[in-house]
């Protein structure tokens, strides 16, 4: 009867939740294995740290897992291709793109790890299929790495796991555990519910921001509607962590913006991306706004685009249609619909995208006009003077480049709904260069460091492409930073 009793105590307590909590210990716990926490994880084990790491999903590598190439300069690669740009150049660029609102110290330090870091993936494992920039004479600073990021943080995960780390998927983190008012460790709560300490000398910080987090974006971002390409799940949750321990605020209005397009659509659909070209851009209600070449600087086209709600209309006429799929296109759409690239796929995905609504056909201007909403006489004046432009090379309006101004004549004519597009949120945290997180008057906070999208201070008043895969470069390297910062301040293990 006793036996009995006390297995009935035992169950009772275990659907309450006690007998199933878990208590691990580590020298470090890190929150988020995205690009950036699969970067520290891997880094910190290379330091000799035992490593606890949490992942909200069920895979790592969020966003980061669609990455294609890392920002470095001073590498191999670009000397063997005679690419002179230093490190001083870079630094100085970013800075003055930025206004010199950028933390100076932490871009410095992203700047001059690049190289070692692209070094560092090399040697375990990682290979490079090209240097390249993704616009119009760009900066070669973008090394296209095999299998896209997948490819690297799979091959990192595996050898994170064979050096002892443990990675608790399906295991979100919710706060920091506190003792004596200092970092201590995270709690957070298995798929089942339960609850999970993990008592640590230093937690890293790296959830990726918080794009899927409407009230943060409604609060802190200039633009909050913008189409968040694959960013479900972050919530912000790091960042307010490091918030509620005293840490800093910084960099919460720069979002990542990416090319404009239909919303929701993904980047390799060809008739998408028609409307990721110079093609004629035109306000909702049939008004030319730009310099259509600016889709080939993401930050621009986002501002633009902001500027008049968000929303667009691509024209273009049956004559640049078929250049599109029998020449190729002008800009490409990253290393996945490159330069060049036909879009033979136009026709078979028409249908769906003309039935989704964001992709319309008119025989004549006046039918293009009652279907999208443009006001006809609007619309009309636009065309002819964009024709006019064409046929004189000059564009008294924008002075766009006369090589990308194609005529919109031969019907049917075609407009794709586009409309400003963020790759997720660039701030949140305030930091040192060393990835410690510090408070708003730059004290550090003992046993707490941050990575990745949750740091602000890497971009100023605006995220820029000036340097070619920063977003990823970023990510890595203060990842892979805040790991050794974290191994050396708390005196964890024995560097190899």
């Amino acid at each position: 009867m006793k036996k009995i009793l006390t297995v009935a105590v035992l169950a009772a307590f275990g659907s309450m939740g006690y007998a199933a909590d878990k208590v691990l210990d580590a020298d470090i716990v890190i929150v988020g294995q995205g690009a950036a926490g699969t970067a520290a994880a891997l880094a910190a084990a290379e330091g000799g740290a035992k490593v606890v790491a949490l992942e909200k999903k069920g895979l790592p590598g969020g966003t980061g897992n669609f990455s294609e190439g890392i920002f470095a300069v001073g590498t191999k690669m670009q000397r063997d291709h005679y690419i002179d740009l230093t490190k001083d150049q870079t630094f100085k660029k970013i800075m003055a793109y930025g206004h010199w609102r950028s933390n100076a110290r932490l871009v410095r330090a992203i700047v001059d790890k690049s190289a070692d870091t692209v070094d560092w993936m090399q040697k375990n494992g990682v290979k490079f299929e090209k240097l390249t920039t993704n616009y119009p004479g760009g900066l070669y600073t973008w090394h296209i790495y095999e299998g896209r990021g997948a490819g690297w943080i799979n091959l990192f995960q595996k050898k994170s796991k064979e050096m002892g780390v443990n990675v608790l998927f399906n295991t979100p983190a919710e706060k920091l555990l506190m003792k004596d008012g200092k970092v201590a460790g995270v709690i957070a709560k298995d798929k089942d519910g339960n609850k999970v300490t993990v008592n640590a000398k230093a937690v890293i910080i790296a959830t990726g921001g918080f794009a899927d987090n409407p009230e943060m974006m409604k609060k802190y971002t200039r633009f909050p509607n913008t189409d968040g390409v694959a960013q479900s799940g972050k919530n912000g949750v790091g960042i307010q962590m490091a918030w509620s321990a005293g840490g800093g605020k910084e960099g919460l209005d720069v979002q990542q913006s990416y090319r404009p397009g239909p919303r929701g659509v993904g980047t390799t659909n060809h008739v998408s991306a028609t409307a990721k070209q110079p093609h004629l851009w035109l306000t909702p209600k049939g008004d030319r706004f730009t310099d259509e070449t600016i889709m080939g600087d993401w930050p621009a086209a986002g501002n633009a685009l902001e500027r008049i709600g968000g929303q667009m209309w691509v024209v273009y006429d049956s004559k640049n249609l078929d250049s599109m799929k029998h020449d190729g296109i002008v800009q490409g759409v990253g290393v996945m619909v490159p330069i060049g690239a036909k879009l033979t796929n136009f026709d078979k995905e028409w249908d769906a995208a003309e039935k989704a609504g964001w992709a319309v056909k008119g025989a004549t201007l006046d039918e293009l006009a009652k279907k999208t909403g443009m006001d006809p006489a609007k619309l009309k004046a636009s065309v002819e003077q964009y024709n006019n432009a064409a046929a004189k090379r000059h564009d008294e309006l924008f002075a766009k480049d006369p090589q990308y101004i194609f005529p919109v004549k031969q019907g049917p004519f075609y407009a794709i709904k586009s409309v400003a597009s963020s790759l997720g949120t660039l701030g949140g945290i305030k930091v040192n260069d060393r990835l410690q997180v510090v408070t708003d008057k730059d004290e550090v906070i003992p046993h707490l460091y941050a990575a990745g999208s949750d740091v602000g201070g890497m971009y100023g008043d605006s995220y820029d492409l000036l340097m070619a895969g920063s977003t990823i470069g970023f990510a890595v390297n203060s990842g892979r930073i805040a790991a050794e910062s974290a191994i050396k301040d708390n005196k964890i293990g024995i560097k190899k």
